[in-house]
């Protein structure tokens, strides 16, 4: 029993045993159907046993491996291969299956392959993981049968392997490239006009053609008797510190995406775009207990350490304290910052709460407040109406678009830099504030 107990009966096999037992059934009234019947009989037995010895004529009977990455990059598409070797000696047709981690809800993955004697096939598949966390991968199946049909026979693969999911790295590293090679317009990043001299002394050096004029420096050129010019560079070593707000405003959905996750990528980003241009990068997350903190750095490696600690935030279903927030900022930052708050206001009364708070920040900070339109709502808007429910459904949506706006110019008139941004939008529109902050040398 042990010899079989991964042996299958296919659809095939039933439907020659019905036939057979119907000529059974019929062989007892007419002589003819009785000779036919046994002799299908033994056809049967035959191919059955010789459909038997055929799966059974390899022991180990596939090798398979399935290769991903050690880490996969949340909200992005990951390409999962798998590399399935057949050990059989004829042709076998083999359905393969993946035991993929819970989080997906995918039950119905199936790949099905015809493999010649000895051949070695890969395979591709893609997965989007919504959610930071471990995510175990079981063992790979594979239901292998010959062209007979009649059996299938079941191979078990240990592949069990449990890999991270890490805030969007691909996202990161798409963004590092662009700007790296000063392509970050292809992303819809605006180029920004440069107000004045915006920028830290550098050298003075002599005046070549082409030189911006205002720049002559008078006194050095009257010592050297030609003319110098100083040279200035961007400034560096400005803080910009992400500070995500972990309360129940961010659990709401888009996409499969929480808004959180959306912040937690563009944080990532933003961090890595700023140790880019010599700035310093740090994080700072708040709920209503717990502040967390990675304090600003500019080294290359500083990235790792937000990365991990990006990893780690959870959210949970109470109203942020944003009192707690200015005593964890008190604590961690000790000099004017570029503050990049994430956080989510659907009513002006919700924002007119926390407001003082907010005032008290940009005092001491340049406070950049992001939040998020809701798109199921621009997608209401735009829909014609139907009948007096859609009508009544379309106002409603018309007063919520309405309030946001109203807080954008709430805060504006306090002096609060704001994106109010889709989603997906989220990373273009932070790395722009970012870049025209810095150019008129408000940071």
């Amino acid at each position: 029993m042990y010899f079989f107990r991964d042996l299958y009966i296919n659809n095939k096999f039933f439907i020659v045993l019905t036939a057979l037992v119907t000529s059974f059934i019929l062989g007892n009234f007419y002589r003819l159907f009785s000779v036919i019947s046994e002799i299908a009989a033994l056809i049967l037995c035959l191919f059955l046993l010789i459909d038997l010895l055929l799966l059974f004529s390899s022991n180990s009977g596939f090798n398979a491996k399935r290769i991903t990455h050690q880490r996969l990059s949340n909200g992005d598409d990951n390409t999962i291969q798998l590399l399935v070797t057949s050990m059989f000696r004829i042709q076998i047709k083999a359905k393969i299956i993946d035991e993929i981690p819970i989080q997906f809800q995918v039950r119905d993955f199936e790949i099905t392959a015809i493999l010649n004697q000895y051949q070695e096939i890969n395979f591709n598949y893609k997965v989007r993981p919504v959610h930071r966390g471990n995510y175990e991968f079981g063992d790979i199946l594979i239901y292998a049968s010959t062209r007979l049909g009649f059996f299938q026979r079941r191979f078990k693969i240990n592949a069990t392997e449990i890999i991270p999911v890490y805030p969007s790295f691909i996202q990161m590293r798409k963004f590092e490239m662009y700007a790296i090679s000063n392509r970050l317009s292809d992303f819809g990043v605006k180029k920004i006009r440069r107000l004045g001299h915006t920028m830290e002394f550098d050298q003075i050096k002599e005046y070549v053609r082409g030189d911006d004029i205002r720049s002559i420096n008078w006194k050095a050129t009257a010592r050297s008797n030609q003319l110098m010019v100083n040279q200035f560079q961007d400034e560096k070593s400005q803080q910009v510190i992400n500070i995500i707000d972990t309360g129940r405003v961010m659990k709401m959905p888009f996409d499969g995406l929480q808004l959180l996750e959306y912040a937690i990528n563009t944080s990532l980003v933003i961090s890595n775009i700023a140790i880019l241009k010599d700035d310093k990068a740090g994080l700072l997350t708040f709920s209503n207990k717990e502040i967390h903190a990675v304090r600003p750095e500019k080294k290359r490696p500083h990235i790792r350490a937000i990365q991990q600690a990006l990893y780690n935030i959870e959210t949970n279903f109470m109203e942020s304290d944003y009192d707690q927030l200015l005593v964890g900022m008190r604590n961690h930052i000790k000099q004017r910052s570029l503050i990049l708050l994430y956080t989510n206001f659907e009513t002006i009364s919700s924002m007119k709460r926390q407001l003082p708070y907010l005032k008290r920040i940009s005092r001491d900070h340049l406070l950049v407040t992001i939040f998020f339109e809701n798109t199921e709502i621009h997608d209401l808007l735009n829909r014609d109406s139907q009948n007096i429910g859609d009508i009544y459904l379309k106002t409603v949506a018309e007063k919520i678009n309405f309030e946001k706006k109203q807080i954008v110019k709430s805060l504006n008139r306090e002096g609060i830099h704001t994106i109010l941004t889709p989603p997906k939008e989220l990373s273009i529109n932070a790395i722009n504030k970012y870049l025209e902050l810095k150019s008129r040398a408000l940071i």
